[in-house]
């Protein structure tokens, strides 16, 4: 029996704004190492709110949470350099061309010279992209700003992966191309992902 401690482990999670809004009641999840786990709901259930707190992007009001052993509140620092985030909206910089942004996120980790150079082409390849790296992004099709948006969040090789929506606004083939690279993620590199979606097919 394994003891190593989950990827994500949340218990009583609490969180409101203002105008009596609560967001999350008491939320609890575990999230074992290598999984795909799905936060599935309507607009407006949580699903981001989690996220946000899980990633360090927001404060509960109350409860406590952990991300690849680390505590989310008392050492942020530690959680960020162990996870990839891909939010709704798309992060690139899009006057800048795709091989630019990968070089750019690279060098936000610390990696530089011939080593973020494999790692850019690496990326590139995987995600389809080598025929569109001088390209700036503002001329990719939605599928592949999304496929680039995932390759910026693992540039660092993260533990833990955390998409916001991956799939929305893209046609049928581009989702299911996301899922097919979802599931490789986890497969082949064992990659923890914690992903929200309002589609329950999925």
């Amino acid at each position: 029996m394994s003891t190593r401690a989950p990827a994500v482990e949340a218990r009583n999670l609490i969180k409101t704004y203002p105008g009596d809004v609560t967001a999350l009641n008491g939320m609890a999840v575990t999230v074992e190492t290598g999984k795909v786990f799905g936060l599935l709901g309507p607009n407006g259930a949580g699903k981001s709110t989690t996220v946000k707190i899980l990633t360090t992007l927001a404060r509960p009001d109350s409860g406590t949470a952990t991300v690849a052993g680390h505590d989310v509140l008392r050492h942020p620092d530690r959680v960020r350099r162990t996870i990839g985030v891909v939010a709704q909206k798309s992060g690139a910089d899009p006057v800048a061309t795709g091989r630019e942004n990968l070089q750019l996120q690279g060098r936000l980790y610390g990696l530089t010279g011939a080593a973020l150079g494999r790692r850019v082409d690496e990326l590139l390849e995987r995600f389809d992209l080598g025929h569109a790296a001088k390209r700036i992004v503002k001329g990719y099709s939605g599928g592949m700003q999304r496929r680039l948006d995932v390759a910026l969040g693992l540039v660092h090789r993260p533990e833990v992966l955390f998409l916001d929506e991956p799939t929305t606004g893209l046609d049928p083939e581009a989702r299911a191309a996301m899922w097919d690279e979802i599931s490789r993620l986890a497969g082949d590199e064992g990659l923890t992902i914690v992903l929200t979606t309002h589609y329950l097919e999925e």
